[in-house]
């Protein structure tokens, strides 16, 4: 088999080049005035992008969405390197030397055959680079996670403590006393307990997928996109109808909902 690496090295240096010139004098304005701050929100719709290429399973999609993040992680690597703070190629041998270190049972001499041992292994190399949680503690969750990731990383974290329900039973009874609680603040508290009731209530749910290990984020991300196909199947067919939603009945729309409910469960 040949060697991939010559090929590999000499489009990343291409590229590396092509955001350089995009910076650099006679470039184009808008990349030479963007900073670290600006791009940030550009990382993150990125990645979001990518995350729904993933969810839809368009290899051609994923494979363009992944240089677009790349392009942004090559970018902010060239605006501190700029600043004199680091370069991409200490990017790259910073995750590179990390990895290693992080699976010495791949290699090193170490043996892990079991879920547990690997997270043991993990966690010991973590504290040895100084960035594991001290004992007792829930660890870093970073905020800037969205609220059902952090829910869920916290959750695995508290489980990790022994602050955990023996079985699944005891979180579904959780949901159920959230559930009640929520439901008499509808009656009777103000809003801001409301609002306070419902995120107990979530939380709780959260910790319901935590034990039957599915991912929340990725559970509600997929519904979202069945609302909006199924949303679409209803506007389609009123328009060939000649009718919009805001001109028909909710009987209407719901029964055009319902079959395309239908017609998706008995689809192969």
């Amino acid at each position: 088999m040949s060697d991939p690496k010559p090929g590999i090295d000499r489009a990343v240096s291409e590229f590396m080049a092509i955001v350089r010139r995009l910076r650099g004098p006679g470039g184009c304005p808008w990349d030479a005035r963007q900073t670290p701050e600006t791009i940030k929100t550009y990382v993150l719709e990125e990645a979001y992008e990518l995350v729904e290429a993933l969810d839809v399973q368009d290899p051609q999609k994923i494979k363009e969405e992944l240089g677009d993040l790349f392009l942004h992680l090559v970018f902010l690597s060239d605006l501190y390197q700029e600043g004199g703070y680091f370069t991409f190629e200490e990017v790259v041998r910073g995750i590179t030397a990390k990895m290693i270190h992080r699976h010495p049972h791949v290699f090193g001499e170490e043996k892990a055959e079991t879920p547990g041992e690997l997270r043991q292994i993990w966690h010991r190399a973590k504290a040895q680079e100084g960035k594991e949680a001290p004992a007792g503690s829930l660890g870093k969750v970073s905020s800037a996670l969205p609220a059902l990731v952090q829910a869920q990383r916290l959750g695995e974290a508290a489980a990790r403590l022994g602050f955990d329900w023996p079985h699944m039973t005891g979180s579904l009874d959780k949901v159920e006393e959230e559930w009640q609680e929520f439901r008499r603040a509808l009656e009777t508290a103000p809003e801001s307990a409301q609002e306070e009731e419902l995120g107990d209530l979530l939380f709780a749910l959260v910790n319901v997928a935590r034990f039957l290990n599915i991912d929340s984020e990725g559970a509600l991300r997929r519904t979202i996109y069945k609302f909006i196909k199924r949303l679409h199947v209803v506007e389609r067919t009123l328009a060939k109808e000649g009718k919009t939603m805001e001109t028909s009945t909710l009987e209407e729309m719901d029964a055009i909902w319902e079959q395309a409910k239908k017609a998706k469960a008995n689809s192969p």
